[in-house]
């Protein structure tokens, strides 16, 4: 099982227990289906910045990079990267 598979088992743990949803397909689009209405991304926000250990910052937010399970886990993901790269090298 590779990082971004990982992750996204994680995400679909989330909706399930966050959201009481079945996860949809990795490509649905979580606003435009209506899978998430505005309330329920607000918490996805705060559910992902709790269970991932990752910060984001409101000018930061892209919304191509949080509509879909697939973007939402190359977004972890790349950060995740990124976090251990900084670590290994002495980076805080």
């Amino acid at each position: 099982m590779t990082q971004l598979d990982t992750i996204i088992e994680r995400l679909r743990i989330l909706f399930v227990e966050t959201f009481h949803v079945e996860p949809p397909s990795l490509d649905v689009d979580l606003l435009e289906s209506g899978i998430l209405d505005s309330l329920q991304f607000v918490e996805m926000l705060a559910q992902l910045e709790q269970r991932f250990d990752y910060r984001i910052s409101i000018e930061a937010i892209d919304l191509d990079d949080l509509r879909t399970l697939e973007s939402i886990a190359r977004m972890v993901g790349t950060r995740g990267a990124a976090v251990a790269s900084t670590s290994a090298h002495g980076i805080a």
